[in-house]
């Protein structure tokens, strides 16, 4: 096959049948040729091309028949459809039945070029998702998103429909649960996986470096702005970019954001001109946002305009039937990075994995297979290898269990469990907001209000 794939050509005219042919060629591609369309069908099933360039007006059968009748069992076939004598009407009409482009002759050789190119792409985009939706079949696998329970297909479902659209996607889920995941997943089954795919977590951004971050600025723009930055929009440019934890970007950042996502172009800080620039966003965040739209902390405009599409990932707890599966999947990826061989876990590590609730989900999960590993001399992970009072609930310093009183306010019980919490990861802030399901700045900002600064 020559490198650039497999073209027929359809044209009952002989000189630009072979005219057509011999430019193809010249391009690097493999080309077969019809001189109407009975013969074309009959090539279609034993050249197998990825493009059909096909004359609209023919003897015996015409283009739109042809297309018509191959799409009837190759729905996937992208067509170019040419003619010399085109109307508007047949344009539409040879579009809805799936042609890919309609062009009119004399050809522009450099047009056709570009469309040649276009449905190549296309093709192959097509060819890697079918392989992966067939893995999702089979095996219980999209990407690197693993799961055979209800709750995971409805997932990776919805992810496999959106993944080849431009619409933006809301991702919620609490923290732990595989958001960035499953927006990786969403930019490698697009047309843009060969773009840039840029995740930036807006939680831990300070709130005066934010716009700089997201937008970019020019030299001079602020104190401290000693040259040009490009923001991530313009990193992002052509690919898809995630927006993570967007409930902790500030409203006047969401503002400017929104008018980004209206009108595809991007004003560095201290620029007097607009860049245009072509991104997917996709958003993240582990606050309910309809709580987040109420209480302010995410504009609801901005949030109507991100939520086209709303995929929800469910706690570990919920679908514990996906332990074993995720677990063989994250002990392969913990193996090839510390390349060890581990072949996996006993079954009393497996029933101890079922009891626990795993507070911090997926992430806890890899978190726990990996200090397993790296502790364990065998083949199997044992019991022997699981972390010191893994499956028992934290114990407060006093030696009373945390429990909910009646008449304890909600702000008190909030109170104590942050602060128990804290207590049973040794005061590791960034452990405890994953344990939480909050971020970094939200737990800062409670132990301030509660007076309570423990150290790192």
């Amino acid at each position: 096959m020559a490198k650039n794939g497999r073209i027929l050509i359809v044209e009952d005219d002989a000189d630009e049948r072979q005219g057509l042919a011999d430019l193809l060629s010249m391009w690097g591609y493999e080309t077969e040729t019809a001189g109407d369309g009975s013969e074309a069908l009959e090539k279609v099933s034993s050249f197998n091309p990825a493009v059909v360039i096909s004359d609209l007006r023919m003897p015996r059968m015409t283009g739109m028949e042809l297309l018509r009748q191959v799409h009837e069992v190759h729905s996937g076939l992208n067509f170019i459809m040419l003619t010399g004598q085109g109307t508007i009407e047949e344009a539409v009409e040879a579009t809805k039945l799936g042609a890919f482009n309609f062009l009119e002759k004399p050809l522009d050789t450099k047009r056709l070029q570009v469309e040649l190119r276009n449905c190549l792409e296309r093709h192959e985009y097509e060819r890697q998702l079918e392989a992966a939706q067939r893995r999702l079949r089979d095996l219980g696998f999209l990407g690197n998103i693993v799961g055979r329970s209800k709750k995971m297909q409805e997932v990776t479902s919805l992810v496999s429909m959106v993944a080849p659209s431009r619409a933006s996607v809301l991702i919620t889920g609490e923290s732990g649960t595989g958001k960035e995941l499953v927006a990786r997943t969403i930019h490698e089954l697009s047309p843009r996986r060969a773009k840039p795919f840029v995740a930036v977590n807006c939680a831990a951004i300070p709130e005066t470096l934010m716009e700089s971050e997201v937008f970019g600025h020019e030299k001079g723009a602020f104190t401290g702005a000693v040259e040009r930055r490009v923001g991530c929009f313009e990193l992002a440019d052509g690919g898809t970019l995630l927006l993570d934890e967007i409930g902790e970007m500030p409203s006047a950042t969401q503002a400017k954001l929104l008018r980004v996502l209206e009108d595809s172009k991007v004003r560095r800080l201290g620029s007097k001109s607009e860049i245009s620039v072509d991104v997917r966003v996709l958003a993240a965040t582990n606050k309910v946002p309809e709580e987040a739209v109420a209480k302010g902390q995410l504009r609801s405009d901005l949030y109507f305009r991100l939520n086209v599409v709303h995929i929800v990932l469910p706690p570990l707890r919920v679908h514990l039937e996906d332990l074993e599966e995720l677990t063989a999947a994250l002990l392969n990826d913990l193996n090839r990075k510390y390349e060890r061989a581990v072949k996996g876990v006993e079954s009393e590590v497996l029933q101890a994995f079922h009891r626990h609730n795993w507070p911090g989900n997926v992430r806890e999960l890899r978190n726990v297979l990996e200090r397993m590993l790296v502790t364990c001399s065998g083949e199997h992970l044992t019991v022997n290898e699981l972390p010191r009072g893994f499956g028992h609930p934290a114990i407060l310093e006093d030696g009373d269990q945390f429990r909910l009183r009646p008449g304890m306010t909600v702000a008190e019980a909030e109170r104590r469990l942050i602060l128990e919490t804290l207590a049973s990861t040794r005061n590791n802030k960034t452990r405890a907001a994953e344990l939480l399901g909050i971020s970094l700045k939200t737990l800062h900002n409670k132990l301030k209000e509660y007076g309570a600064q423990p150290e790192d």
